[in-house]
């Protein structure tokens, strides 16, 4: 509710400024989450060609190599105090005239609300606090977001209500930048070359070693290579899924070596990717990468990669949302991502048909 005072504090300046506004023709995209997040902008961002972005710096490293955007605003640098709050605002006021704002959060609602931009499209979510309102007043349209209804969609709506994901593939840099070197493992041949995510952003959502060991158990007949990405902090569940799978020729620890501005590259490489709800499996799907998204308690029907993807889950286990993310479930991780024999002989046939008729 403070960004509400803020809000108010800083309304006096808003309408002064208002006072000398002329149309720019410049767009303002608002989306401070994570890399999964981003990804699913990028269908927007390259319908309106050109935009600054209110992002996170953990996407940083992708945001700068896309070609439609032009300025990068980093929400840690300006909520820090009650200056660099203001600073921007004041950055912000007569910029634009078109402000898109996806994740509205209180921040975001602040500074989306402080431009006085001609047209301004809020999307508005089931986690609406009654005291948003005011903000919501500020908007010229709104497009409601339910549990049910794909995200992307909803931010393409921002832009043209009668848009969807079909209209605009997605991106994860524009274009995909290639790294002067790269692991030459990358190019490993005569084998089929898996991406794992073995753990997720939300660790209640990483799959459990137990069921990892299912999976490869399962593929034993294919000339499978597992490389496993992720951030040096992720080391330790490498080293927990060890404990259960032992060592393996087959698997290619990358954890730490693959910096983010040249993970798009890296996983473009793969001939499948395999995880639960991650960044990467939205970078995969951006890259032309087929998915196999084992999606335990997140709802797909919100989210998902929308390429060549198999989706492995059970809908009763829905309990996780994009703007509603639960970090504790009642159910173990062993039961939420439960693989049958079935979802296994779906994942074999998945990988089979999909090298024949490449």
């Amino acid at each position: 509710m403070s960004y509400l005072f803020l809000f108010i504090l800083f309304l006096p300046f808003k309408l002064i400024g208002k006072l000398f506004y002329k149309k720019t023709g410049r767009n303002l995209v608002i989306q401070t989450a994570k890399i999964g997040d981003f990804v699913n902008v990028t269908p927007l961002l390259a319908h309106l060609k050109h935009s600054d972005v209110l992002i996170s710096k953990t996407v940083r490293p992708l945001a700068q190599h896309d070609e439609t955007i032009d300025t990068l605003f980093l929400i840690e640098e300006h909520k820090k105090s009650l200056w660099r709050k203001f600073r921007l605002a004041f950055k912000l006021l007569n910029r634009y005239e078109n402000v898109y704002l996806l994740q509205p959060n209180s921040t975001n609602l602040f500074f989306a609300s402080t431009c006085n931009a001609a047209n301004k499209q809020f999307l508005s979510t089931y986690t609406r606090r009654w005291y948003q309102a005011l903000f919501y007043l500020m908007a010229n349209g709104v497009v409601e977001h339910g549990k049910y209804t794909l995200s992307i969609d909803n931010y393409l709506k921002l832009a043209d209500r009668n848009l969807t994901w079909k209209d605009q593939p997605k991106h994860a840099t524009r274009p995909l930048r290639i790294p002067a070197e790269y692991p030459p493992i990358l190019d490993q041949p005569n084998v089929i070359k898996i991406g794992l995510s073995i753990s997720a952003g939300n660790k209640a959502k990483t799959i459990p070693p137990a069921t990892w060991n299912r999976l490869f158990e399962s593929l034993s007949d294919l000339p499978c290579y597992y490389y496993i990405f992720g951030s040096k902090n992720e080391q330790v569940w490498l080293d927990d899924l060890l404990k259960v799978t032992g060592e393996r020729d087959n698997f290619v620890n990358l954890i730490g070596q693959i910096s983010l501005e040249d993970l798009p590259h890296a996983i473009s490489k793969m001939d499948f990717y395999i995880a639960s709800d991650s960044g990467n499996v939205y970078i995969a799907d951006a890259v032309g990468v087929p998915v196999i998204l084992i999606y335990g308690p997140c709802c797909v029907k919100e989210q998902r990669p929308l390429g060549n993807v198999l989706l492995i889950g059970d809908d009763a286990n829905t309990n996780s949302f994009v703007f509603e993310t639960r970090y504790y479930f009642d159910k173990p991780k062993e039961e939420l991502f439960a693989l049958s024999n079935e979802n296994l002989r779906e994942i074999n046939n998945f990988i089979v048909n999909n090298l024949t008729t490449s």
